[in-house]
């Protein structure tokens, strides 16, 4: 009789643990999550935006085959189905995405394994002159992003240093989304790292936007807040870095020279973000 009566009690406070707040219970076995360890990190910090430099059919064809991936794809004018933007996802936001290839941003590489993807359709660049004219976006487009990015961001916690351009990881290989992206429109909207602009004249103290700063000086400035600088970089190597930060923070001139007003927008962002 005592016997039944401890497996009856027993029976009893296992029936009740399974019941209890953070008791999983599964097919042969049961998780207790109610002790959850304060060393760890979300998995997705990065946000990484993209154009496809060609038309649709192709995008997703080329997006869809063995080689790259990305985990969304927003064509240049989405098409409307129940007056909301029709999006492409073509990798589940849980799955690596191959996106971002030989990249470094804030320290990391890899970053292909902690970041989202979204591709924009859009023809990038053409040369004329030697001169590169780049594609606007179209708004409805931007429109259909923003939603999107937003949802992604608060999903993962995302910090707005985090919201990076293909160009920002991959400096020496890529311009996408180059410098017709609106970022500060997105900034505004809370997608996206700006800085301020009395930040900004803080740090210019009354210099001409474009007179010449030392170009380590800079670099320096850049690497503090992410991006991939390195010693051994040549001169034409160390303009691809300045020039990616010009065109996501300064494009109305992204020339790759190191002037005052891109040493002070520099300033501007360590000061409001902080350093990678």
């Amino acid at each position: 009789m005592k016997r039944f009566l401890t497996l009856a009690l027993l029976a009893s406070l296992l029936v009740g643990c399974a019941g209890e707040k953070g008791v999983i219970d599964k097919n042969g076995y049961q998780l207790d999550t109610r002790h959850p360890a304060q060393a760890a990190y979300p998995r997705v910090k990065v946000l990484v935006i993209h154009y496809t430099a060609d038309d649709f059919d192709v995008s997703l064809a080329t997006l869809t085959d063995k080689h790259v991936s990305s985990h969304y794809l927003i064509p240049d004018v989405p098409p409307m189905h129940n007056g909301k933007p029709r999006i492409w996802q073509l990798v589940p936001e849980d799955k690596l995405a191959w996106h971002a290839g030989i990249s470094f941003w804030r320290g990391a590489t890899r970053i292909n394994d902690t970041s989202i993807g979204i591709e924009l359709e859009n023809r990038g660049w053409q040369k004329t002159a030697g001169v590169k004219h780049f594609v606007p976006f179209s708004p409805s487009q931007i429109n259909a992003l923003i939603p999107l990015a937003k949802e992604i961001i608060a999903r993962y916690d995302i910090q707005p240093q985090n919201v990076v351009a293909h160009a920002d990881i991959a400096p020496q290989r890529k311009d996408d989304p180059g410098p017709l992206f609106p970022w500060q429109q997105l900034a505004a909207q809370g997608i996206g790292a700006w800085p301020d602009a009395g930040s900004v004249a803080f740090y210019l103290n009354g210099r001409s936007p474009y007179q010449s700063v030392d170009t380590a000086g800079l670099l320096d400035l850049l690497s503090r807040y992410g991006y991939d600088v390195t010693p051994e970089m040549t001169p034409a190597q160390q303009k691809r870095v300045i020039m990616a930060f010009q065109m996501h923070f300064r494009p109305a001139l992204w020339n790759g020279v190191a002037d005052a007003q891109t040493q002070a927008i520099a300033e501007a962002l360590l000061e409001k973000y902080g350093q990678g």
